[in-house]
């Protein structure tokens, strides 16, 4: 069980929706191969949790590496990218230990590193498979041709992406045909629109939108909220654009 976590672990980042392949996956697979190679000889028996305050914090690619103040000591713990700050109190439910690993990435060898994901992602974790990745897919509804949300903060779904510098952190309206929808995740609902703007290729004609409000697919509504841009939501994941804590209104 722990070989398949760590397993999961290391292949998550290359199994997301709307991102490229990462340089990272030649360093992942020399931890499966060091993993493989070591036998147990290399790992000792785990404690079920790792707890401590965050004393440094090294990003690289898709992963933060963290040293950590625990009761025996320090200790080297890497995670996807999380947002953690130092002197954060951070928990790893069952990590993996590894000697001897290196991270072609830092250039480093640690000479012993824990493997493991923060506790407060894992709820993360089932949104993002849930609400974003390729493993549920939209709903094909057929032909969209949905009509421009009007005001001046009325923007269709292609503009909401070209124009996404200039309208981070801003209200905006965008009306668009319900084509997924993942309720009670985070405490969201979690909605995907088109407005037959945007382009499949691209990934700029779905629009993600979390809100207190439940359409049904199929619905023709009309939202009004914050436009956040590369919202980092953990475990890896950015979604470029999204509007958080809409008004829905079915049209």
């Amino acid at each position: 069980m722990r070989f398949l976590g760590l397993i999961f672990f290391l292949l998550l980042a290359g199994c997301q929706s709307n991102q490229q392949p990462s340089s990272q996956i030649g360093e992942n697979n020399q931890a499966l191969a060091a993993h493989g190679a070591m036998d147990g000889t290399g790992i000792s028996e785990t404690a079920n949790i790792l707890k401590g305050k965050v004393l440094e914090r090294i990003d690289a690619d898709r992963y933060s590496y963290l040293r950590l103040s625990v009761e025996s000591g320090e200790t080297w713990a890497a995670v996807l990218q999380a947002d953690v700050q130092v002197g954060d109190e951070v928990t790893i439910p069952n990590p993996m230990p590894m000697d001897g690993f290196e991270s072609k990435t830092l250039n480093r060898k640690f000479e012993r590193i824990m493997f493991g994901v923060l506790a407060e992602s894992e709820d993360t974790q089932r949104m993002i498979m849930d609400a974003h990745s390729a493993v549920t897919e939209a709903v094909d509804i057929g032909s969209i041709r949905v009509d421009k949300a009007s005001g001046p903060g009325g923007r269709t779904i292609l503009e909401i992406f070209a124009e996404k510098n200039d309208l981070k952190d801003r209200k905006v309206a965008v009306r668009g045909k319900v084509t997924k929808v993942n309720a009670n995740i985070l405490g969201k609902t979690w909605i995907h629109i088109q407005d037959g703007t945007g382009d499949s290729q691209s990934k700029t004609n779905d629009l993600v939108v979390t809100s207190q409000d439940s359409p049904a697919v199929g619905d023709t509504i009309l939202v009004e909220g914050v436009l956040r841009t590369d919202k980092n939501y953990g475990m890896g994941y950015v979604f470029p654009v999204v509007i958080e804590d809409a008004k829905v209104t079915k049209q």
